[in-house]
């Protein structure tokens, strides 16, 4: 009897621990009412998204993966590189040095994102080559980054070039797009081998180009890396009565340097909780207390690493940093436009890989990675937000009396900082379990419903861990392409039928495990 007590004894400290083990991670819990309203929700993170360069835009493929990620992920506005770079064929001069102009091949991709209902959130660089004060250049397709070897013929271009827009599309609709001078003119001599000063000349001039065509128009900038040269780009513009209607800047979630084109020099995503949220939210305040506090706000490039070779890009981890950043961001910036859609990217020249670490949310075959269904999760929501108190999901309603729950754990399993994220996430990276999450919905109407699932985690949607599983071959087939399509189209992964009765309360428990990403939508009958 004795025995039998004493084995007794340890079955239910054995039981006990396990329970207090499982309440260690259970402690996070999802508790918002259908009738308790946060507003209208905040869509910042669908205003625009990012592409490498313009020339690029004219490519069938590029052209018919934007249409997926339009239909899918609804973005408004759209970014790029190289505008007025020589394989766009804006300017040249006579033989006397009488400007010439040229916008049939920007016609071509403006008439394209109008017509898929997208604007251009039009950047104005780099230098034409024959208005040019040098000869550098940067990336593989040479952009020219030296100041104009005259400015009043900088000011004719950009004044020339905003008439052109007036004339073909409008003044209503043109009154909607941006206009942003130059890119990261403070990565010196990288993207701009001219002063700060000189920076501010160039802005001034394209501005009152700009604002000549039609003073409604809206011009901003420094488009600068890192956050910087926000306060003094405000203090320019009002010292000198120089238009300045928004701010656009750039932020990236690694350590280490800036333009690392080839990965060599190895990044890190950084263990900072408040990386690239702090330098926005740090932005919104700078404007706040500047001279102009109203200034939108635009982030123009942001992602988790600032290089088109950080396998980070392509590993499941994105897609709930993406999410996690976004969330605390909050209302700091009117936009945040993801560094970029996808791999038909050229910045280093051509990548000879089907998965290299590129920045897209999509692959160069438009295979979509973790990170594209972010955004494709995003666009699911409804246009109420809920009260939530939970700092790591959304809970929204929509017209028709649907709920919608995207959560997700952000969990940085990155060693630290003796390890670069190209030896990193390169590699098969099993997620850990991270308990029960309790969610609970009140208020619901009485009536059944299908909840249905959807997620993105490890090994769900997760192309590079079909790669992977593949031996990482140089080139995928044509069959090697479509069954990792056919495995990570962010179908359903589950569905379910649910009653509710008269107390309007839904409850589950779900098993979370690290940086997944998972959305219910509660689908009225």
């Amino acid at each position: 009897m004795k025995k039998n007590l004493t084995i007794l004894f340890i079955l239910l400290s054995l039981i006990n621990v396990k329970l207090i083990g499982q309440n260690n991670n259970s402690d996070r819990t999802i508790k918002v009412d259908y009738n308790k309203t946060a507003g209208k929700l905040n869509t910042m993170f669908k205003e625009c998204i990012g592409a490498g360069r313009a020339n690029e835009g004219l490519r069938a493929d590029w052209q018919q993966q934007l249409v997926m990620t339009k239909n899918e992920c609804d973005f408004k506005y759209i970014r790029m590189h190289g505008l007025l770079s020589d394989d766009m064929a804006v300017y040249r001069e006579d033989s006397k040095g009488n400007p010439e102009y040229n916008y049939q091949y920007i016609d071509a991709l403006y008439d394209f994102l109008i017509s898929i209902k997208m604007k251009p959130f039009v950047e104005l660089g780099f230098m034409p080559n024959a208005l040019a004060s040098g000869n550098q250049t940067i990336f593989w397709w040479k952009g020219n980054v030296t100041p104009p070897k005259d400015y009043k013929k900088w000011e004719d271009l950009i004044r020339n070039l905003t008439q052109h827009f007036k004339e073909r599309y409008g003044d209503e609709e043109v009154k909607t797009w941006y206009f942003e001078v130059w890119n990261e003119p403070n990565l010196t001599p990288g993207f701009w081998t001219g002063t700060q000063a000189e920076y501010f000349k160039l802005y001034e001039y394209a501005a009152r180009g700009i604002k000549s065509v039609n003073p409604a128009y809206k011009v901003g900038g420094p488009a600068s890396a890192g956050a910087a040269w926000v306060p003094e780009t405000i203090d320019f513009c009002v010292k000198n009565n120089v238009p300045l209607d928004f701010i656009s800047t750039h932020t990236y979630g690694v350590k280490q340097g800036f333009l690392d084109e080839f990965g060599t020099t190895g990044t890190v995503l950084n263990k900072d909780d408040s990386s690239v949220s702090g330098d926005v939210i740090n932005s919104r305040q700078q404007i706040t207390n500047s001279a102009k506090p109203k200034l939108e706000l635009h982030y123009t490039e942001w992602s988790s690493s600032y290089t088109p070779a950080d396998p980070v890009h392509d590993s499941y981890h994105s897609a709930a940093y993406i999410l996690q950043k976004l969330k605390q961001v909050g209302n700091a910036a009117n936009s945040m436009s993801y560094w970029v859609f996808t791999d038909i990217f050229e910045e280093p020249g051509p990548r000879f890989t089907p998965f290299h670490g590129g920045f897209g949310l999509l692959n160069t075959q438009g295979i979509k990675k973790p990170a594209y269904f972010s955004y494709a999760f995003l666009n699911k929501l409804g246009e109420i937000e809920l009260q939530n108190e939970d700092t790591s999901s959304w809970a929204t309603k929509n017209a028709k009396g649907d709920v919608q729950l995207l959560f997700w754990d952000f969990t940085n399993t990155h060693p630290g900082d003796s390890v670069n994220n190209q030896s990193y996430y390169i590699k098969d990276l099993p997620s850990k379990p991270k308990g029960n999450l309790k969610i609970q919905v009140d208020g619901l109407q009485k009536g059944k419903y299908t909840l249905e699932i959807y997620k993105v985690g490890y090994k769900v949607n997760d192309a590079y861990a079909d790669y992977l599983a593949l031996g990482k071959p140089s080139q995928l087939t044509r069959e090697q392409v479509k069954k990792i399509k056919e495995k990570n189209n962010g179908a359903l992964i589950a569905s379910e039928k649910v009653t509710i009765n008269a107390n309007g309360t839904f409850s589950k428990d779900y098993k979370i495990n690290e940086n997944d990403v998972v959305l219910f939508n509660f689908v009225k009958q």
